[in-house]
């Protein structure tokens, strides 16, 4: 008898009782777990928010010290008076080196004077071998001899 209870009980919860308990199961199931995730989460945020607040604290070290330097140097924003062979390429007027070195490379792209194989390179075309002083300059080096050029 005991097999008996238990075939029709199977039969039984399945079709009729089972569908609507599945649906209601699964909310049920759901609302424990949701509870329980938070909880679970409560724990992991509370040791990520320690390690996030030990970061931002360097970052903000590292952010504050930076920031002080980041105001404009008026030495470094200085107009300078380029050569007459600088101002060939980049024109008469006062410019700092910031502006100089971009026009520069405007130039350079404009005269597709930059090396095919190694693009690093610059190859110096009449006006820019006057400024350079060689046939061909890093992009590295460039920056140091456009400096001889501006007063």
């Amino acid at each position: 008898m005991a097999t008996a209870k238990k075939a029709p009980a199977k039969k039984a919860a399945p079709v009729t009782k089972a569908a609507p308990a599945k649906k209601a199961a699964p909310a049920k199931a759901a609302a424990p777990a949701k509870k329980a995730a938070p909880a679970k989460k409560a724990a992991a945020p509370a040791k990520k928010v320690a390690v996030k607040a030990a970061a931002p604290a360097k970052k903000a070290v590292a952010k504050k010290a930076p920031a002080a330097k980041r105001t404009v140097n008026a030495a470094f924003m200085k107009a300078l008076t380029p050569s007459s062979a600088l101002a060939a390429i980049v024109g008469g007027k006062p410019l700092p080196r910031t502006e100089v070195v971009k026009q520069m490379w405007v130039y350079i792209k404009k005269n597709n004077l930059q090396d095919a194989i190694n693009k690093r390179m610059v190859n110096a075309d009449a006006k820019l071998k006057e400024v350079f002083g060689k046939a061909q300059v890093t992009m590295f080096e460039m920056a140091g001899l456009i400096g001889k050029h501006l007063k």
